[in-house]
Protein backbone atom coordinates (compact mmCIF):
# COMPACT_ATOMS: atom_id res chain seq x y z
CA UNK A 1 0.00 0.00 0.00
CA UNK A 2 1.21 3.95 -0.51
CA UNK A 3 2.44 5.44 2.32
CA UNK A 4 -0.80 8.22 1.69
CA UNK A 5 -3.90 6.85 0.55
CA UNK A 6 -3.72 8.69 -3.16
CA UNK A 7 -6.98 10.01 -4.07
CA UNK A 8 -7.79 7.47 -6.34
CA UNK A 9 -7.38 5.20 -3.32
CA UNK A 10 -9.65 7.34 -0.97
CA UNK A 11 -12.70 7.27 -3.59
CA UNK A 12 -12.54 3.35 -3.21
CA UNK A 13 -12.38 2.78 0.20
CA UNK A 14 -14.25 5.97 0.53
CA UNK A 15 -17.56 4.19 -1.59
CA UNK A 16 -16.69 0.87 0.93
CA UNK A 17 -17.76 3.21 4.02
CA UNK A 18 -20.83 5.17 3.15
CA UNK A 19 -22.23 1.51 1.64
CA UNK A 20 -20.95 0.25 5.29
CA UNK A 21 -22.91 3.07 6.61
CA UNK A 22 -25.64 2.82 4.75
CA UNK A 23 -25.97 -0.71 5.37
CA UNK A 24 -25.84 0.12 8.87
CA UNK A 25 -28.39 2.19 8.84
CA UNK A 26 -31.07 -0.31 6.92
CA UNK A 27 -30.43 -3.17 9.36
CA UNK A 28 -31.20 -0.65 12.21
CA UNK A 29 -33.97 -2.13 13.91
CA UNK A 30 -33.20 -5.51 13.40
CA UNK A 31 -29.85 -5.36 15.97
CA UNK A 32 -30.10 -4.91 19.97
CA UNK A 33 -30.64 -1.01 21.01
CA UNK A 34 -27.53 -1.82 23.56
CA UNK A 35 -24.82 -4.10 23.86
CA UNK A 36 -25.38 -6.76 26.88
CA UNK A 37 -21.66 -7.45 27.50
CA UNK A 38 -19.56 -6.84 30.27
CA UNK A 39 -17.36 -4.13 30.65
CA UNK A 40 -13.93 -5.09 28.82
CA UNK A 41 -15.37 -6.88 25.78
CA UNK A 42 -13.72 -4.74 22.93
CA UNK A 43 -10.67 -4.19 24.76
CA UNK A 44 -10.33 -7.95 24.96
CA UNK A 45 -10.66 -8.30 21.23
CA UNK A 46 -8.22 -5.44 20.18
CA UNK A 47 -4.64 -6.36 19.60
CA UNK A 48 -1.78 -5.56 21.89
CA UNK A 49 -1.08 -3.04 20.02
CA UNK A 50 -1.25 -1.51 16.44
CA UNK A 51 0.05 -3.28 12.94
CA UNK A 52 3.41 -3.16 11.57
CA UNK A 53 2.68 -3.03 8.62
CA UNK A 54 -1.11 -0.73 6.96
CA UNK A 55 -4.24 -2.89 6.48
CA UNK A 56 -6.78 -2.31 3.94
CA UNK A 57 -9.77 -0.06 4.53
CA UNK A 58 -11.75 -3.77 4.28
CA UNK A 59 -9.99 -5.19 7.18
CA UNK A 60 -10.49 -2.35 9.57
CA UNK A 61 -14.69 -2.16 8.19
CA UNK A 62 -14.53 -6.16 8.81
CA UNK A 63 -13.30 -5.56 12.56
CA UNK A 64 -15.97 -2.42 13.26
CA UNK A 65 -18.79 -4.97 12.19
CA UNK A 66 -17.85 -7.65 14.51
CA UNK A 67 -15.82 -5.98 17.08
CA UNK A 68 -17.61 -2.54 17.54
CA UNK A 69 -20.55 -2.22 16.12
CA UNK A 70 -22.31 -5.10 18.13
CA UNK A 71 -20.79 -3.68 21.24
CA UNK A 72 -22.54 -0.02 20.65
CA UNK A 73 -25.42 1.62 22.05
CA UNK A 74 -27.19 2.50 18.99
CA UNK A 75 -28.43 6.04 19.03
CA UNK A 76 -29.85 5.84 16.18
CA UNK A 77 -31.94 3.54 16.42
CA UNK A 78 -35.59 3.37 15.71
CA UNK A 79 -36.09 1.95 19.59
CA UNK A 80 -33.84 4.11 21.31
CA UNK A 81 -35.89 6.31 23.70
CA UNK A 82 -33.36 7.45 26.56
CA UNK A 83 -31.78 10.89 27.18
CA UNK A 84 -32.57 13.08 24.41
CA UNK A 85 -32.07 12.15 21.05
CA UNK A 86 -28.99 12.58 19.24
CA UNK A 87 -30.30 12.51 15.83
CA UNK A 88 -28.16 12.49 12.61
CA UNK A 89 -28.98 12.37 9.23
CA UNK A 90 -27.60 11.61 5.43
CA UNK A 91 -26.72 15.35 4.44
CA UNK A 92 -25.46 16.27 8.13
CA UNK A 93 -22.80 13.05 7.78
CA UNK A 94 -22.38 14.15 4.05
CA UNK A 95 -21.31 18.11 5.47
CA UNK A 96 -18.67 16.47 8.16
CA UNK A 97 -17.25 14.37 5.36
CA UNK A 98 -16.82 17.69 3.45
CA UNK A 99 -15.41 19.85 6.71
CA UNK A 100 -13.28 16.76 7.77
CA UNK A 101 -11.91 16.39 3.39
CA UNK A 102 -11.12 20.49 4.02
CA UNK A 103 -9.65 20.18 6.91
CA UNK A 104 -10.19 24.26 7.60
CA UNK A 105 -9.58 26.04 11.05
CA UNK A 106 -11.60 28.45 11.00
CA UNK A 107 -9.88 30.29 14.34
CA UNK A 108 -9.94 33.47 12.26
CA UNK A 109 -11.77 34.82 9.56
CA UNK A 110 -8.64 35.06 7.61
CA UNK A 111 -7.88 31.29 8.15
CA UNK A 112 -11.00 30.35 6.42
CA UNK A 113 -13.16 33.20 5.22
CA UNK A 114 -15.93 31.07 3.83
CA UNK A 115 -15.79 28.98 6.92
CA UNK A 116 -16.48 32.60 9.00
CA UNK A 117 -19.12 34.01 6.41
CA UNK A 118 -21.15 31.00 6.21
CA UNK A 119 -21.71 30.12 9.91
CA UNK A 120 -22.75 33.65 10.43
CA UNK A 121 -25.10 33.61 7.63
CA UNK A 122 -26.70 30.18 9.25
CA UNK A 123 -26.77 31.42 12.49
CA UNK A 124 -29.26 34.33 10.87
CA UNK A 125 -31.11 31.84 9.27
CA UNK A 126 -31.84 29.75 12.17
CA UNK A 127 -32.59 32.92 14.19
CA UNK A 128 -35.42 34.01 11.55
CA UNK A 129 -36.43 30.21 11.57
CA UNK A 130 -36.80 30.02 15.34
CA UNK A 131 -37.96 33.33 15.41
CA UNK A 132 -35.46 34.57 17.98
CA UNK A 133 -35.65 38.37 18.83
CA UNK A 134 -34.45 40.43 16.37
CA UNK A 135 -31.40 41.69 18.61
CA UNK A 136 -29.34 38.64 18.25
CA UNK A 137 -29.17 38.67 14.50
CA UNK A 138 -25.95 40.05 12.80
CA UNK A 139 -27.34 42.51 10.91
CA UNK A 140 -29.05 44.01 14.51
CA UNK A 141 -26.13 44.17 16.35
CA UNK A 142 -25.90 40.88 18.10
CA UNK A 143 -24.80 37.66 16.59
CA UNK A 144 -25.05 33.80 16.97
CA UNK A 145 -21.67 30.76 16.85
CA UNK A 146 -21.54 27.25 17.05
CA UNK A 147 -19.95 25.96 20.34
CA UNK A 148 -19.68 22.01 20.52
CA UNK A 149 -22.46 22.29 22.47
CA UNK A 150 -24.53 23.59 25.06
CA UNK A 151 -22.53 23.07 28.27
CA UNK A 152 -19.69 25.08 26.22
CA UNK A 153 -22.19 27.66 25.49
CA UNK A 154 -23.22 28.40 29.41
CA UNK A 155 -19.52 28.51 30.31
CA UNK A 156 -19.25 31.64 27.75
CA UNK A 157 -22.21 33.09 28.98
CA UNK A 158 -21.17 32.53 32.42
CA UNK A 159 -17.85 34.07 31.59
CA UNK A 160 -19.14 36.86 29.85
CA UNK A 161 -21.98 37.83 32.98
CA UNK A 162 -18.96 37.46 35.43
CA UNK A 163 -17.00 40.25 33.01
CA UNK A 164 -20.22 42.31 33.33
CA UNK A 165 -20.70 42.09 36.66
CA UNK A 166 -17.24 42.76 37.61
CA UNK A 167 -16.75 45.70 35.38
CA UNK A 168 -13.83 43.54 33.41
CA UNK A 169 -12.11 43.07 36.79
CA UNK A 170 -13.69 40.07 38.32
CA UNK A 171 -10.83 38.01 38.56
CA UNK A 172 -8.84 40.92 40.08
CA UNK A 173 -11.18 41.37 43.06
CA UNK A 174 -11.69 37.92 44.47
CA UNK A 175 -14.39 35.59 43.12
CA UNK A 176 -14.52 33.09 45.68
CA UNK A 177 -18.34 33.86 47.62
CA UNK A 178 -18.71 37.19 45.73
CA UNK A 179 -20.40 36.32 42.58
CA UNK A 180 -23.72 33.80 42.57
CA UNK A 181 -24.95 31.89 39.39
CA UNK A 182 -28.67 31.08 39.77
CA UNK A 183 -30.82 28.43 38.51
CA UNK A 184 -33.46 26.01 39.18
CA UNK A 185 -33.22 22.83 41.09
CA UNK A 186 -34.55 21.46 37.47
CA UNK A 187 -31.52 22.88 35.75
CA UNK A 188 -28.70 20.92 34.23
CA UNK A 189 -25.83 19.74 35.83
CA UNK A 190 -23.48 21.86 33.16
CA UNK A 191 -24.35 24.99 35.49
CA UNK A 192 -22.58 23.77 38.53
CA UNK A 193 -19.64 22.69 35.97
CA UNK A 194 -19.43 26.22 34.26
CA UNK A 195 -19.57 27.90 37.47
CA UNK A 196 -16.47 25.71 38.86
CA UNK A 197 -14.84 25.87 35.84
CA UNK A 198 -15.12 29.96 36.33
CA UNK A 199 -14.02 29.61 39.34
CA UNK A 200 -16.99 30.23 41.55
CA UNK A 201 -16.89 26.74 43.40
CA UNK A 202 -20.06 24.76 43.69
CA UNK A 203 -21.55 27.37 45.82
CA UNK A 204 -21.43 29.49 43.80
CA UNK A 205 -24.67 28.25 41.87
CA UNK A 206 -27.59 29.01 44.22
CA UNK A 207 -30.54 26.14 43.66
CA UNK A 208 -33.79 28.21 43.08
CA UNK A 209 -36.95 26.17 44.33
CA UNK A 210 -39.33 25.06 41.25
CA UNK A 211 -43.47 25.15 41.33
CA UNK A 212 -44.40 22.04 42.28
CA UNK A 213 -46.84 21.36 39.91
CA UNK A 214 -44.98 22.87 36.88
CA UNK A 215 -41.46 22.05 38.25
CA UNK A 216 -40.43 25.45 36.30
CA UNK A 217 -38.10 27.92 37.93
CA UNK A 218 -40.36 29.90 41.19
CA UNK A 219 -40.11 34.12 40.02
CA UNK A 220 -40.77 34.97 43.76
CA UNK A 221 -37.55 31.97 45.24
CA UNK A 222 -35.60 34.02 42.66
CA UNK A 223 -36.46 37.52 43.20
CA UNK A 224 -35.62 36.26 46.97
CA UNK A 225 -33.11 34.25 46.68
CA UNK A 226 -30.94 37.90 44.43
CA UNK A 227 -32.29 39.82 47.22
CA UNK A 228 -30.52 37.59 50.38
CA UNK A 229 -27.34 37.44 48.53
CA UNK A 230 -27.39 41.36 47.76
CA UNK A 231 -27.89 42.05 51.78
CA UNK A 232 -24.78 39.70 51.98
CA UNK A 233 -22.41 41.14 49.74
CA UNK A 234 -22.60 38.61 47.34
CA UNK A 235 -23.03 39.82 43.50
CA UNK A 236 -25.95 37.91 41.46
CA UNK A 237 -23.97 37.75 37.90
CA UNK A 238 -25.83 35.30 35.53
CA UNK A 239 -29.59 33.60 35.78
CA UNK A 240 -29.48 30.43 33.77
CA UNK A 241 -33.12 29.79 32.81
CA UNK A 242 -34.14 26.67 30.98
CA UNK A 243 -36.61 25.89 28.05
CA UNK A 244 -37.28 22.00 28.45
CA UNK A 245 -35.38 20.72 31.35
CA UNK A 246 -33.60 17.77 31.20
CA UNK A 247 -35.84 15.57 33.42
CA UNK A 248 -39.05 16.91 32.61
CA UNK A 249 -39.17 19.43 29.74
CA UNK A 250 -40.14 21.81 32.35
CA UNK A 251 -40.62 25.47 31.00
CA UNK A 252 -39.25 28.61 33.19
CA UNK A 253 -41.19 31.76 33.39
CA UNK A 254 -39.30 33.74 30.90
CA UNK A 255 -41.60 36.99 31.35
CA UNK A 256 -41.08 37.11 34.98
CA UNK A 257 -37.72 35.89 35.11
CA UNK A 258 -36.39 38.02 33.08
CA UNK A 259 -38.34 40.88 34.48
CA UNK A 260 -36.16 40.09 37.60
CA UNK A 261 -33.37 39.92 35.84
CA UNK A 262 -33.78 43.35 34.26
CA UNK A 263 -34.49 45.18 37.65
CA UNK A 264 -31.54 43.95 39.28
CA UNK A 265 -29.09 44.08 36.26
CA UNK A 266 -28.65 40.48 36.50
CA UNK A 267 -27.02 38.38 33.00
CA UNK A 268 -30.04 36.24 31.72
CA UNK A 269 -28.87 33.24 29.76
CA UNK A 270 -31.58 30.81 28.11
CA UNK A 271 -30.88 27.01 27.75
CA UNK A 272 -33.33 25.45 24.96
CA UNK A 273 -30.49 22.71 24.32
CA UNK A 274 -32.90 20.35 23.42
CA UNK A 275 -36.52 22.00 23.27
CA UNK A 276 -35.42 25.01 21.26
CA UNK A 277 -35.39 22.55 17.98
CA UNK A 278 -39.46 22.48 18.09
CA UNK A 279 -39.85 26.37 17.58
CA UNK A 280 -38.96 25.81 13.51
CA UNK A 281 -42.78 25.28 14.37
CA UNK A 282 -44.93 28.15 15.01
CA UNK A 283 -47.18 26.16 16.94
CA UNK A 284 -44.37 25.07 19.39
CA UNK A 285 -42.90 28.53 20.05
CA UNK A 286 -44.21 29.24 23.58
CA UNK A 287 -41.59 28.61 25.32
CA UNK A 288 -39.83 31.35 23.42
CA UNK A 289 -42.35 33.84 25.19
CA UNK A 290 -40.29 36.57 27.26
CA UNK A 291 -37.00 35.94 25.36
CA UNK A 292 -36.83 39.28 24.75
CA UNK A 293 -34.96 39.69 28.23
CA UNK A 294 -32.09 37.54 27.16
CA UNK A 295 -28.68 38.59 27.15
CA UNK A 296 -27.83 35.38 25.15
CA UNK A 297 -29.80 32.08 24.62
CA UNK A 298 -28.37 28.63 22.86
CA UNK A 299 -30.27 25.32 21.67
CA UNK A 300 -28.76 22.00 20.08
CA UNK A 301 -29.49 21.24 16.26
CA UNK A 302 -27.64 17.87 17.56
CA UNK A 303 -30.50 17.20 19.29
CA UNK A 304 -33.59 16.89 17.65
CA UNK A 305 -32.85 19.23 14.44
CA UNK A 306 -30.99 16.74 12.32
CA UNK A 307 -27.78 17.76 12.57
CA UNK A 308 -25.18 15.16 13.71
CA UNK A 309 -22.73 15.76 17.23
CA UNK A 310 -21.51 18.42 18.07
CA UNK A 311 -23.69 21.58 17.16
CA UNK A 312 -24.92 24.02 19.15
CA UNK A 313 -26.12 27.09 18.63
CA UNK A 314 -25.44 30.11 20.30
CA UNK A 315 -26.52 34.21 20.53
CA UNK A 316 -25.78 37.09 22.27
CA UNK A 317 -27.28 40.64 22.17
CA UNK A 318 -23.68 42.13 22.41
CA UNK A 319 -21.12 40.59 20.86
CA UNK A 320 -18.73 43.24 22.08
CA UNK A 321 -18.61 42.22 25.42
CA UNK A 322 -18.26 38.95 24.74
CA UNK A 323 -15.49 39.45 22.85
CA UNK A 324 -13.89 41.83 25.82
CA UNK A 325 -14.09 38.78 28.23
CA UNK A 326 -12.56 36.20 26.31
CA UNK A 327 -10.01 37.92 23.66
CA UNK A 328 -6.59 37.39 23.94
CA UNK A 329 -4.43 38.09 20.57
CA UNK A 330 -0.59 36.57 20.21
CA UNK A 331 1.49 38.45 17.88
CA UNK A 332 1.28 35.23 15.79
CA UNK A 333 -2.44 35.52 15.42
CA UNK A 334 -2.37 39.53 14.32
CA UNK A 335 -3.39 39.95 10.19
CA UNK A 336 -4.95 42.78 8.24
CA UNK A 337 -8.59 41.64 8.27
CA UNK A 338 -8.45 41.38 12.35
CA UNK A 339 -6.98 44.71 12.14
CA UNK A 340 -9.80 46.07 10.17
CA UNK A 341 -12.81 45.48 12.20
CA UNK A 342 -14.77 44.75 9.69
CA UNK A 343 -14.81 40.24 10.34
CA UNK A 344 -15.59 38.24 12.17
CA UNK A 345 -12.62 35.82 14.24
CA UNK A 346 -14.88 33.49 15.80
CA UNK A 347 -12.24 32.31 17.96
CA UNK A 348 -12.85 35.52 20.26
CA UNK A 349 -16.79 33.54 20.93
CA UNK A 350 -15.07 30.34 22.81
CA UNK A 351 -13.13 28.58 24.36
CA UNK A 352 -10.79 26.87 22.76
CA UNK A 353 -8.83 28.98 20.08
CA UNK A 354 -9.24 25.91 17.31
CA UNK A 355 -12.14 25.40 15.62
CA UNK A 356 -13.91 23.14 12.56
CA UNK A 357 -15.97 23.90 9.81
CA UNK A 358 -19.09 23.15 11.89
CA UNK A 359 -21.49 25.00 9.81
CA UNK A 360 -21.03 22.63 6.71
CA UNK A 361 -23.21 20.17 8.23
CA UNK A 362 -25.96 22.67 9.51
CA UNK A 363 -25.88 24.05 5.41
CA UNK A 364 -26.73 20.17 4.31
CA UNK A 365 -29.50 19.95 6.36
CA UNK A 366 -30.84 23.13 6.08
CA UNK A 367 -30.69 22.78 2.52
CA UNK A 368 -31.38 19.17 2.04
CA UNK A 369 -34.86 19.24 4.23
CA UNK A 370 -35.76 22.80 3.98
CA UNK A 371 -38.11 24.38 6.48
CA UNK A 372 -40.85 22.10 5.82
CA UNK A 373 -39.17 18.75 6.06
CA UNK A 374 -37.95 20.17 9.72
CA UNK A 375 -41.11 21.22 10.42
CA UNK A 376 -41.95 17.86 9.67
CA UNK A 377 -39.54 16.18 11.42
CA UNK A 378 -40.81 17.73 15.15
CA UNK A 379 -44.51 17.52 14.50
CA UNK A 380 -43.61 13.67 13.87
CA UNK A 381 -42.05 13.29 17.68
CA UNK A 382 -44.39 15.41 19.18
CA UNK A 383 -47.23 13.59 17.80
CA UNK A 384 -45.64 9.73 18.43
CA UNK A 385 -44.84 10.86 21.85
CA UNK A 386 -48.73 11.71 22.58
CA UNK A 387 -49.39 8.52 21.27
CA UNK A 388 -47.41 6.90 23.90
CA UNK A 389 -48.88 9.41 26.35
CA UNK A 390 -52.43 8.21 25.57
CA UNK A 391 -51.33 4.34 26.03
CA UNK A 392 -49.92 5.43 29.65
CA UNK A 393 -53.41 7.80 30.37
CA UNK A 394 -55.93 4.90 29.78
CA UNK A 395 -53.94 2.20 31.66
CA UNK A 396 -54.85 2.84 35.35
CA UNK A 397 -51.63 0.97 36.48
CA UNK A 398 -49.49 3.86 35.10
CA UNK A 399 -49.58 7.48 35.45
CA UNK A 400 -48.05 10.74 34.17
CA UNK A 401 -45.26 11.62 35.84
CA UNK A 402 -44.98 15.06 34.19
CA UNK A 403 -46.14 17.05 31.61
CA UNK A 404 -45.09 16.37 27.97
CA UNK A 405 -44.70 19.64 25.74
CA UNK A 406 -43.04 18.28 23.46
CA UNK A 407 -41.36 14.94 22.40
CA UNK A 408 -40.59 13.13 25.95
CA UNK A 409 -42.95 11.40 28.14
CA UNK A 410 -42.27 10.64 32.01
CA UNK A 411 -44.24 8.06 33.58
CA UNK A 412 -44.16 5.23 36.05
CA UNK A 413 -46.19 2.64 37.52
CA UNK A 414 -48.39 3.61 40.41
CA UNK A 415 -45.78 1.27 42.41
CA UNK A 416 -43.27 2.00 44.62
CA UNK A 417 -39.43 2.77 42.95
CA UNK A 418 -38.01 -0.50 43.07
CA UNK A 419 -40.59 -1.61 40.95
CA UNK A 420 -40.14 0.55 38.49
CA UNK A 421 -36.53 0.01 38.34
CA UNK A 422 -37.16 -3.71 38.04
CA UNK A 423 -39.64 -2.51 35.22
CA UNK A 424 -37.06 -0.55 33.44
CA UNK A 425 -34.46 -3.28 33.81
CA UNK A 426 -36.47 -5.81 31.79
CA UNK A 427 -37.72 -3.66 29.06
CA UNK A 428 -34.12 -2.90 28.41
CA UNK A 429 -32.86 -6.47 28.48
CA UNK A 430 -35.44 -6.91 25.77
CA UNK A 431 -32.85 -5.26 23.42
CA UNK A 432 -35.89 -4.01 21.23
CA UNK A 433 -35.88 -0.57 23.13
CA UNK A 434 -33.84 1.67 25.73
CA UNK A 435 -35.16 4.23 28.44
CA UNK A 436 -33.50 6.04 30.61
CA UNK A 437 -35.06 7.50 34.49
CA UNK A 438 -35.53 9.98 36.58
CA UNK A 439 -36.47 11.32 39.73
CA UNK A 440 -39.56 13.39 39.60
CA UNK A 441 -40.63 14.84 42.92
CA UNK A 442 -38.12 12.24 44.50
CA UNK A 443 -39.53 9.33 42.96
CA UNK A 444 -38.19 7.58 40.27
CA UNK A 445 -40.02 7.86 36.64
CA UNK A 446 -39.36 6.45 33.96
CA UNK A 447 -38.51 9.02 30.18
CA UNK A 448 -39.35 7.42 26.78
CA UNK A 449 -37.96 10.45 24.16
CA UNK A 450 -38.74 10.11 20.79
CA UNK A 451 -36.31 11.35 17.65
CA UNK A 452 -34.62 8.96 16.15
CA UNK A 453 -36.18 9.83 12.21
CA UNK A 454 -36.65 6.20 11.86
CA UNK A 455 -38.72 5.82 14.99
CA UNK A 456 -42.08 5.40 13.53
CA UNK A 457 -45.73 4.45 14.92
CA UNK A 458 -45.13 0.94 14.90
CA UNK A 459 -41.83 1.71 17.80
CA UNK A 460 -43.82 3.52 19.81
CA UNK A 461 -46.38 0.94 19.83
CA UNK A 462 -43.79 -1.94 20.47
CA UNK A 463 -42.55 -0.01 23.42
CA UNK A 464 -45.80 0.60 25.15
CA UNK A 465 -46.43 -3.23 24.42
CA UNK A 466 -43.39 -4.37 26.15
CA UNK A 467 -43.87 -2.05 29.24
CA UNK A 468 -47.35 -3.00 29.72
CA UNK A 469 -46.66 -7.05 29.02
CA UNK A 470 -43.58 -6.39 31.89
CA UNK A 471 -46.00 -4.51 33.72
CA UNK A 472 -48.09 -7.88 34.17
CA UNK A 473 -45.53 -10.26 35.30
CA UNK A 474 -44.88 -7.26 37.78
CA UNK A 475 -48.46 -6.35 38.80
CA UNK A 476 -50.57 -8.90 38.02
CA UNK A 477 -54.12 -7.79 37.62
Amino acid sequence: MAEHMTPDEFRRAGYAVVDWIADYWATLGQRPVASQDSPGAVAAGLPAGPPEHGEPVEAVLADLESLIAPRLTHWQHPGFFGYFPANTSGPSVLGDLVSAGLGVQGMLWATGPACTELETVLLDWLADLLELPKRFHSGSGGGGVIQDSASSATLVATLVALHRAGGGRWREVGVDRRYRAYTSTQGHSSIEKAARIAGLGTDGVRPVEVDPDTLAMSPAALRAAIEADRAAGVVPAIVVATVGTTSTTAIDPLPQIGAICAEYGVFLHVDAAYAGAAAVCPELRFGHAGLEYADSYCFDPHKWLLTGFDCDAFWVADPAELIEALTVLPEYLRNAATESGAVIDYRDWQVPLGRRFRALKLWFVLRWYGVEGLRAHIRSGVALAGRFADRVHADDRFELAAAHPYSLVCFRLRADDETNAELLARVNATGRVHLTHTRVAGRYALRLAVGSPQTTEAHVDEAWQLLASTADALLPR
